[in-house]
């Protein structure tokens, strides 16, 4: 499954191995709308929009620890969503706890056309936890 690809390749810290599983076109919103990362809320398009997201929002922390606790997933369907929460950990010891939805779609080869998270960077923020 494309999402568990993503999981993995975000948790090994492996920004290639995350770009493999995006469609050479692929869209990420995440959050979805304008944010810190997007301000336009228009999301990263293509891999080198998803690498430029990689830089600003993934690289600077230390360690991710994703638990999905629900996956919906139509036999037969490109779609998938999933429930759960990401701890983020930064290298002063610091956390934070992200609740979210993700919605995936992938293309015909199996790759993510679309990934749009949903979550409110102000609860995550409200979990920062010092070290």
């Amino acid at each position: 499954m494309a999402s568990m690809r993503s999981y993995s390749a975000v948790a090994k810290g492996d920004l290639e191995e995350w770009l493999t599983v995006y469609a050479e076109d692929g869209v990420v919103e995440d959050p979805v709308g304008p944010s810190m990362f997007d301000p336009e809320g228009k999301g990263h398009r293509g891999h080198a929009g998803i690498r430029a997201f990689w830089e600003q929002a993934i690289a600077p922390i230390d360690t991710f620890a994703f638990t999905i606790t629900e996956s919906f997933a139509n036999p037969g369907s490109n779609t998938c969503a999933n429930i759960g929460s990401i701890r983020t950990a930064f290298a002063d010891g610091s956390h934070t706890t992200t609740d979210l939805i993700m919605v995936y779609v992938v293309d015909d080869e199996g790759r993510v056309s679309s990934m749009k998270a949903y979550w409110e960077p102000e609860r995550t923020m409200a979990s920062f936890t010092q070290a």
